[in-house]
């Protein structure tokens, strides 16, 4: 089935703990993978490629579930794609996380009464790479406690000098080619951060507002209009109403006093507003809306500025200096005062954006920034999805891409920071801007400077697939390592990241997509599939279970929940059960090696081995050919599910447990034995080695004395089936497991012998009789033997003698009492089904759980009526 190529000629003495120690295995083994360069990456390699680049996390961050959870699935996919020969390359890197890492030096130098101001630009940036050096990137050690298989000789950051050059030529060329402009717009603003976001960076909440309506204008020429940010209604500029409503035709033209102010504006028809929609007029302030901003646009209206970038009201009057919120409630009170509100609505329940960075309120604001023309770039991107050159994988996820990219607006890319890549275009004395390339000198005398924003962190990223290997130049690793396989990543990425990349990367590679497939996956959730959020205290330090249950148990409960684009839910239950799996994967393989497992030579030929051999065998390929299918749809739970049952289930908890009395005998079965199990166990720790890394590569090693299994060659499914054997095996099964159910039911100890005669006459079965005794803990007949219960099963008979086994009185008793409390539930539930004024008033969920009790009890009077009827007698 697999060549063994790594093994030493003679195996020693296997050496195994009784127990499996993660911690004192995991760090060492790690170290000691990075060190021999099997995760490291050659450009020269005639093997075929396989690339994946990490989502780059933020230098501010440290390692949360989400990451182990996504690092998991990318290193199981690397790794199953080495072992198979792939020259593989899992790209790592950090992203310099513009806002979120300038607000934490920032937030560090307020300590010492001091701001970014104080220090100056040129020396925040520089207090910010320090920082950076000292404290960022602590994410890079987490990493190795999980066993991430990346290319550390290659480890990026979005700015680097190779990828600030990479930045700047993309720049430089979209801005020739007229894709990148710089015009006035209404932003999404933030108070605190000071800067704009895009509008893929904001947070939608539901709000406890107000709702004012107010009364403009006089007499005949009053029109009522409502806000829920009475503020700025000290820069409305229009109020707009349908040009089909008859109600406000003889107003539309004129202009109505604008209360509070010294102004009067117009009245507008504009066939954006809805007429059935409140009173179906609207106040119109471009410079603090973004509806309103398109209106003004349409009629040539005035913007007027009354917010500051603080969100104080700098309009003048008495409420100059005014915070936004302050200013609200003043100006209400004063429209209050002249009689002119006509309803409050308090509270007001309605959707309000945030800032995703630091959660304020944010503020729309019309504002000179820079822009890249998104129409020509988001077509691309939604061709190459449609003709099939990049896959979305779930394919339910695709027309959400769609839905997407195309409709997307012109995306705002500067950002009022300091921190990061800045705007390669310098201002003249006379109005005249220059952009400069990689290459180029910037324009040098009196009254030119450098634009001060800089571009926003998914500008940089964006270009991660390609930048991260050596772009604008034409490298090796660019030819040999792009584009990418596949791209793993959360569906929350997908307007973020995934369609920046996918407009960047068919624009600066000549229409190469950057990626063949995307594999979206879910969210991280907790085990009642609630948000992980500190304000809900259910945020779980992944370090605290890797230490407590070690890494491999954290992978396997991670993958195993995860169905493509779907949330997964985790407790830390699940993380002790896959502790118990890898508890049990080593328990089992150190009976292998006591008993003398080999992958030396050859395998029997199938006609000399046992069915239970064959069995086996035939089961083991089966698996390995589910496994490849699973892994290439992306099926981490599937197969880790087909993994776990496999293992425990077949080879631990029947093939092992049936090999006992061939190992006991001795003889060619028994040497052939030990050559199938070492088979199995070599096949089933490859199988598994990318999901839980650490327990086997440590058992692989002893048992095969073969290298590592990073580098071992994956398996291969052979072809080779018995479904003879599988089915004769099913019947032993089904033999013992019918068998082991009686006993229990008749109150026997697992560990408790009873004298049995089998007859197997005729099933097929007869050279497995030991083993089934051993399994049952059938004793011989013996002279006294007398059956007391005898058991048709699977086509033979058990006949069992249970005389001074149990107290068969007592028991009789016991099942008399629990057949009477089943009968009194079947009753009880019958009662108040058969009750239709019940059944009228009672909700759906409460009559289901009556029927599930109902059918519970009549299973359990089934149950016990066979138990009373198998019983001897007193």
């Amino acid at each position: 089935m697999t060549e063994n190529t790594q093994q030493h000629s003679s195996i020693p003495e296997p050496e195994l703990p009784k127990t499996y120690a993660p911690a004192e295995v995991e760090g060492p083994l790690y170290e000691r993978w990075v060190e021999r360069g099997y995760f490291d990456a050659d450009a020269k390699s005639e093997k075929p490629a396989y690339t994946i680049v990490i989502p780059p996390p933020n230098v501010t961050g440290s390692l949360h579930l989400g990451h182990a959870f996504e690092h998991t699935l990318i290193d199981a996919l690397t790794r199953r794609k080495r072992m198979q020969g792939y020259e593989t390359l899992w790209q790592p890197g950090m992203d310099h996380a513009g806002i979120a890492t300038q607000n934490v030096v920032e937030r560090e130098l307020a300590k010492e009464g001091k701001s970014r101001h104080d220090l100056g630009r040129e020396a925040f940036v520089e207090r910010v790479w320090k920082w950076k050096e000292e404290s960022g990137g602590q994410i890079a050690g987490q990493m190795r406690r999980l066993g991430n298989g990346v290319a550390w000789s290659r480890d990026r950051f979005t700015m680097d000098e190779g990828l600030s050059r990479a930045v700047q030529t993309v720049f430089k060329k979209m801005y020739d080619d007229g894709l990148i402009y710089r015009a006035e717009r209404i932003i999404n603003w933030c108070p605190r951060c000071l800067t704009a976001i895009s509008d893929i960076e904001v947070d939608y909440q539901d709000d406890d507002g107000e709702l004012v309506s107010m009364k403009y204008g006089e007499g005949d020429e009053t029109i009522v209009v409502a806000t829920t940010r009475a503020e700025t209604m000290l820069g409305d500029t229009a109020v707009a109403v349908h040009p089909d409503d008859e109600r406000y035709a003889h107003l539309i033209g004129k202009t109505i006093k604008l209360p509070l102010t010294d102004r009067s504006i117009p009245v507008v028809a504009d066939t954006h507003v809805d007429p059935e929609f409140g009173t179906g007029a609207v106040k119109v302030t471009p410079a603090h809306d973004p509806n309103d901003f398109a209106i003004g646009q349409r009629h040539n209206l005035e913007s007027i500025e009354v917010l500051d970038e603080r969100g104080i009201i700098t309009a003048h009057g008495p409420f100059e200096g005014l915070d936004r919120f302050e200013a609200r409630s003043a100006i209400v009170a004063a429209l209050r005062a002249e009689g002119r509100i006509v309803a409050e609505k308090r509270p007001y329940v309605h959707s309000v954006g945030h800032c995703s960075r630091c959660k304020t309120t944010l503020e729309p604001r019309l504002s000179l920034q820079w822009w890249v023309k998104v129409e020509p770039l988001a077509k691309a991107a939604g061709d190459a999805v449609r003709d099939g050159r990049v896959n979305i994988h779930p394919a339910d996820l695709t027309q959400r891409y769609f839905d997407w990219v195309d409709n997307l607006n012109d995306w705002c890319i500067s950002r009022q920071l300091w921190w990061g890549h800045r705007i390669p275009v310098w201002h003249g004395p006379n109005g005249e801007t220059v952009c400069v390339g990689p290459d180029e000198q910037p324009p040098t005398g009196e009254g030119w400077s450098q634009d001060t924003d800089v571009l926003d962190t998914w500008f940089s990223s964006g270009l991660w697939p390609f930048s991260t290997m050596g772009w604008p130049e034409q490298t090796e690793d660019l030819a040999k390592f792009y584009p990418n396989s596949v791209m793993v990543t959360g569906y929350d990425l997908m307007f973020f990241w995934v369609a920046r990349m996918m407009m960047f990367g068919l624009y600066a590679m000549d229409g190469e997509v950057p990626f063949r497939t995307i594999a979206f996956h879910g969210m991280v959730r907790d085990e009642n599939g609630k948000k992980m959020s500190k304000s809900f205290g259910n945020v779980v330090n992944p370090l605290d279970w890797m230490d407590k249950y070690g890494s491999d148990a954290l992978r396997f409960t991670l993958a195993r929940g995860a169905n493509p684009g779907v949330d997964v839910p985790i407790g830390e239950d699940w993380v002790q059960a896959s502790r118990n799996f890898a508890n049990k994967i080593w328990n089992a393989t150190r009976f292998a090696l006591m008993n003398g497992a080999t992958v030396e030579g050859e395998l029997p030929p199938a006609e000399r081995l046992s069915a239970t051999n064959r069995w086996i065998l035939s089961r083991l390929n089966e698996v390995v050919a589910e496994v490849d299918g699973l892994y290439d749809d992306y099926q981490f739970s599937k197969l880790s599910e087909a993994l776990y049952h496999f293992a425990w289930d077949e080879v631990f908890d029947w093939y092992v447990e049936l090999t006992k009395t061939t190992f006991m005998a001795g003889g060619q079965e028994a040497e052939d034995t030990k050559r199938v199990l070492g088979e199995v166990l070599d096949v089933t720790l490859k199988l598994l080695h990318p999901v839980v890394p650490f327990v086997t590569e440590t058992l692989w090693t002893t048992l095969t004395g073969g290298e590592s299994l990073v580098i071992a060659d994956w398996p291969k499914d052979s072809g080779f089936r018995d479904p003879a054997a599988e089915k004769e095996i099913e019947t032993v099964q089904s033999l013992i497991t019918e068998v082991r159910r009686f006993r229990t039911d008749q109150g026997l100890q697992p560990g408790q012998k009873v004298p049995a005669r089998l007859d197997l006459t005729g099933t097929g079965l007869e050279a497995h009789e030991p083993a089934i005794r051993q399994l049952l803990r059938l004793q011989p007949e013996g002279e006294a033997f007398s059956a007391t219960a005898t058991l048709p099963v699977a086509g033979a008979t058990v006949a069992l003698d249970l005389s001074g086994t149990i107290d068969v009185a007592a028991e009789r008793k016991r099942l008399a009492k629990d057949l009477a409390a089943a009968e009194k539930e079947v009753a009880a539930a019958n009662g108040k089904l058969g009750n239709e004024a019940f059944l009228a008033k009672a909700p759906d969920q409460v009559v289901e759980k009556i029927r599930g009790r109902l059918a519970k009890a009549e299973a359990d009077i089934e149950r016990i009526k066979g138990q009373l009827e198998r019983l001897p007698e007193a």
